[in-house]
């Protein structure tokens, strides 16, 4: 399926990745809202295609561009007795404060809410951890 939203003209490049936050409340009132707005609030996108078709944008004060996008799976650290692919798994964020830890962001990815159904589309593999053994990085869908 392809997914297709508006981004600013200087950041509409194959391959620019970006979160999606959610709507804005200054953008109601939009015409082009529906476009803007059809991505699901906090999950990671890429640009794939470029299209031709530019509108001007009274928010960000620039023309934004018409791109098809991708959904870029979560890497996330899980339990490994989870980590099978296929599987859908309730997802649980690791309890863990080491801020400095080179793997923190697996603990703790950006726009995964705790309780979210998710499915396991690959298994990375064990990673290593200061503070759990059993844990592997995943990406989730």
């Amino acid at each position: 399926m392809v997914l297709i939203t508006l981004v600013g003209k200087e950041q509409s490049q194959i391959g620019n990745r970006f979160y999606y936050i959610g709507p804005l409340t200054e953008c109601r009132d939009c015409r082009l809202k529906g476009v803007c707005f059809n991505l699901e609030p906090g999950h990671k996108y890429e640009i794939v295609k470029l299209r031709d078709t530019e509108h001007d944008c009274e928010l960000i004060s620039e023309k934004v561009r018409v791109v098809e996008v991708a959904k870029v799976p979560t890497k996330v650290l899980i339990p490994k007795k989870y980590a099978i692919e296929g599987s859908v798994i309730t997802y649980d964020d690791i309890d863990c404060g080491r801020l400095g830890c080179k793997n923190y962001e697996y603990c703790h990815p950006i726009g995964l809410k705790k309780g979210a159904k998710k499915t396991v589309v690959n298994n990375i593999g064990k990673i290593d951890c200061p503070e759990f053994d059993n844990l592997v990085l995943v990406e989730l869908d």
